[in-house]
């Protein structure tokens, strides 16, 4: 019987080298050598749980296909980045990678470095593609083609503390538009709490504020325009009142002191420790808020609740337009039928349900969410399973370039260092000199 033996890789340049090698496993005991399929696979990734969890599907894999050698690479976020361009231009490419989807997938889709998944995904009546929620799907298609195979799905909510609301009179229910939401500020400030945990300091944290705001105000429609340079484009009326509405929330002065300085792990822990009473957060931010606590243990989980962000009375957006990730496997334009095979297998349901019951992720796959164990997660499952716009960060969607004065805006406007008009005249100007 053939021995498998698993080739995980941390370090990029060793990675270049072992796929230089061509893969070849011995027979144990006998004399002739089984040539294999080398599939790499790229991802970011530094949870040693978690990095047990991507082995133990590789290994399952390979156990029944022993033709295939699955090689893993595992970097840190931004090494990842760094060598990722380079890699994609050589012969050392990775056969999949993980991607956050946005401009930057566009953009490596445009250079011909990826290959077009479209005709596998609706092979068969489209059983593939069919797999996924359609807004995972959809939002990995460029053109009508698709880049990358659904992998995560994420949604940006509020969250607060019960005992603070409780202590406030605030009830969150009661929160269903965006001046119930201020008069929320302003009552949770007369009782002394100080009402919003911010992070300045990282500024794309405080972008989610304003990305809200122009998907209540403008819906789809409006934000599709703008970012394909049609019509007003940023300088849309709706764009617009989205950033009067922040400024006017900036004026209130909701966050903690310093705020402007403060980190997304102090943004955390100051919600962690009780130190605020709102957080405009991730789906797994009930984990993160906790291992970012002075004591390490934060806000119990039953003390946390979470809400929409809500709607603006005459907006186009729907309360259940979400924002947040939209994560892939792009696969690169030279890679084997063999590795188009192992991702299929890696993104199915089963496999997505045990990276679900880990707490790694909210599954894209269809029915795989009942695999959640935690309550605030499976909230969030829920919510974007009846989302009916999911839309990707707007600094990962527009690209880069736009993506940072996107960040930029957000923060000055809030502070009331720049108007909505100023802003939105920077963030247009950005997008036409791409």
């Amino acid at each position: 019987m053939t021995q498998h033996h698993r080739k995980t890789v941390f370090d990029a340049d060793r990675f270049v080298r072992l796929a230089a090698a061509t893969a070849i496993v011995f027979a144990s005991g006998s004399g002739f050598a089984y040539a294999q399929t080398v599939v790499k696979w790229m991802h970011v990734e530094t949870v040693p749980a978690y990095i047990q969890v991507w082995e133990e599907i590789a290994t399952a894999y390979e156990a029944d296909h022993p033709d295939v050698d699955v090689q893993l690479q595992f970097l840190e976020n931004e090494a990842f980045k760094a060598k990722l361009p380079t890699l994609l231009q050589s012969d050392a490419a990775p056969d999949f990678f993980y991607s956050w989807g946005g401009g930057v997938l566009r953009q490596q889709s445009q250079t011909g470095a990826l290959m077009d998944l479209t005709e596998a995904m609706n092979a068969d009546d489209g059983a593939w593609a069919k797999a996924y929620k359609p807004a995972a799907l959809a939002g990995l298609t460029y053109d009508g083609k698709v880049y990358a195979v659904p992998y995560r799905m994420g949604t940006i909510s509020f969250f607060y503390n019960k005992e603070l609301f409780q202590k406030a009179g605030v009830k969150a229910e009661d929160i269903t538009t965006w001046n119930d939401f201020l008069q929320a500020v302003k009552t949770l400030k007369d009782a002394g709490i100080t009402p919003i945990a911010g992070g300045g300091g990282d500024k794309w944290p405080l972008h989610f504020y304003w990305s809200y705001l122009v998907m209540r105000n403008g819906g789809q429609e409006v934000f599709d325009k703008a970012k394909n340079n049609e019509g007003e484009g940023f300088l849309d009326p709706a764009i617009v009142k989205a950033g009067e509405q922040l400024a006017e929330l900036g004026k209130l002065e909701p966050f903690q002191g310093g705020y402007l300085g403060a980190t997304w792990p102090q943004t955390l822990g100051v919600f962690g420790d009780g130190k605020a009473a709102i957080l405009l957060g991730f789906e797994h931010t009930e984990a993160n808020q906790r291992n970012n606590a002075g004591d390490g243990k934060g806000l119990a989980p039953e003390n946390i609740g979470r809400f929409p962000f809500p709607v603006v009375e005459g907006g186009a957006g729907l309360v259940t337009d979400t924002l947040g990730g939209l994560n892939g496997w792009a696969v690169t334009k030279n890679a084997s039928p063999a590795a188009v095979e192992f991702l299929r297998f890696l993104t199915s349901p089963e496999q997505e349900r045990k990276m679900a019951a880990a707490g790694m992720i909210i599954p894209a796959a269809v029915g795989a969410e009942d695999g959640l164990k935690n309550d605030l997660m499976r909230q969030a499952a829920e919510q974007l399973a009846a989302s009916t716009w999911h839309q990707n960060f707007f600094d990962q969607d527009l690209g880069p370039s736009v993506g940072r004065v996107v960040n930029d805006v957000s923060v000055e406007i809030l502070a009331g260092q720049m108007s909505s008009e100023e802003g939105a005249q920077m963030i247009q100007d950005a997008r036409e000199l791409e």
